[in-house]
């Protein structure tokens, strides 16, 4: 599939963030957890969403639209068997099922997890956490075997402040005989809105939104229902895009609070915003200074606005380093960037400088990963002439019809299967 983009037309209106996809992947599989049902709402229409679904219904769960963002999900039926495969090596986020899984079964078995290529992810962090609770696993032939006589409490250091191992080990602790305190744990907001899911089940959690989470295990978890939280990365896609476009847009139904760094940044660089407690809306559309962008776990700048910065970097004034501390193959759109006519030198697989501002110009470019291919999209807008992104079914994972809210702001884009 491609998008087809002509390029710098005048955007302006509103757009509005859905639920975050990193929030709902990890509360579909939290579902395991309770035979009861759960009914989820703001839930975006992503594929990543309905491959966890797939999942689920592979294994005799049920998962049902009951209405347009909302879910309604029941696990009574659930069976221990493999996971199909295909399902799995479409989405990282399918190694969040270990957890809840190993909860309701004492053995399981998970194929390599899929996803976005931006680097080694390597699942050492998740297995030695689940092995302090009482598992022991083995790896062969590209599958994951894991078993345990009983999960049980335990102090977990974890090496790395890892979302998706945080989050795995929160979901098997639910289940565990007795208190597990997971050290350096992450303190994403979609960690906070996982913990809040489970604590509504009946959970006794403490600590979320800290390095520090205390879990008591062995208390029946019940059905739910439960608001997942706004998208920070939708949200922080909308604003970089005006910004990089001139555009006077508003990005309503979000958490500024969850972007505090990345505005604060913004702001460092000449950018003006009128903010409420769920809106920010752009008010100035002089050029930008270039600053140093450098990723860092929550509450710092996320990884994956990283390639939105890259792209807002080559219509600032001055030179702009962007260092990506988290993964050593996120830096592939500069490439593609540099085929549009960005000024790039990319010094090492965590290090580029990009000097601005220059024009771009329309060309035909692939899309990599998820995060770059909604960069390459601002670039498309910001670009004269016409752009073609290839692969552009990629963003469907992660945003809900994102030429549909670039239609209603003005742009000219169109999809093409």
């Amino acid at each position: 599939m491609k998008f087809v983009i002509n390029g710098q037309k005048k955007l302006t209106g509103t757009v509005r963030v859905l639920g975050a996809k990193n929030a709902i992947l990890p509360i579909i599989a939290a579902t395991v957890l309770t035979e009861n049902e759960c009914v989820i709402s703001n839930v975006p229409h992503i594929s990543d969403v309905e491959t966890m679904l797939q999942i689920l219904r592979s294994m005799g769960g049920s998962a049902r639209w009951s209405s347009e963002h909302e879910l309604t999900i029941c696990n009574r039926a659930l069976a221990c068997k493999p996971l199909d495969q295909k399902l799995v090596k479409r989405l990282r986020a399918s190694v969040l099922f270990l957890g809840p899984f190993l909860v309701r079964f004492t053995s399981f078995t998970l194929g390599e997890p899929g996803g976005c290529i931006i680097g080694n992810r390597p699942l050492d962090t998740h297995l030695d956490g689940l092995a302090k609770l009482g598992c022991v696993w083995k790896h062969n032939d590209a599958f994951l075997s894991v078993t345990h006589t009983g999960l049980v409490g335990a102090d977990v250091v974890l090496r790395e402040a890892s979302v998706t191992a945080t989050e795995n080990i929160i979901m098997a602790a639910c289940g565990a005989r007795g208190i597990t305190k997971i050290k350096n744990a992450a303190c994403e907001p979609h960690v906070q809105d996982l913990c809040a899911f489970l604590i509504s089940m009946g959970a006794a959690i403490e600590g979320a939104g800290t390095s520090e989470i205390t879990i008591t295990g062995g208390k029946s978890l019940s059905g739910t229902t439960h608001a997942v939280i706004s998208d920070p990365i939708d949200a922080g896609t909308y604003i970089m895009l005006g910004l990089a476009t001139k555009s006077k847009i508003s990005v309503t139904r979000m958490r500024p609070d969850h972007l505090d760094t990345v505005l604060e940044t913004l702001r460092s660089m000449g950018a003006r915003f009128d903010i409420t407690k769920d809106s920010v809306t752009i008010t100035n559309t002089g050029l930008l200074q270039a600053t140093k962008i450098e990723t860092r776990i929550y509450p710092g700048i996320p990884t994956d606005l990283q390639p939105l910065f890259g792209v807002l970097a080559t219509q600032t004034q001055g030179t702009t380093l962007i260092n990506e501390t988290l993964f050593e193959s996120r830096l592939g759109y500069l490439q593609e960037l540099e085929k549009m006519g960005a000024s790039v030198v990319i010094s090492d697989a965590h290090r580029a400088l990009i000097t601005g501002p220059t024009p771009l110009y329309g060309r035909s470019i692939d899309c990599k990963d998820l995060r770059a291919g909604a960069a390459l999209v601002v670039a498309g807008l910001v670009a004269s002439g016409q752009t073609v992104i290839d692969h552009a079914e990629i963003l469907d994972r992660g945003y809900e019809h994102i030429d549909h809210a670039l239609l209603t702001l003005g742009a000219d884009i169109r999809r093409i299967e």
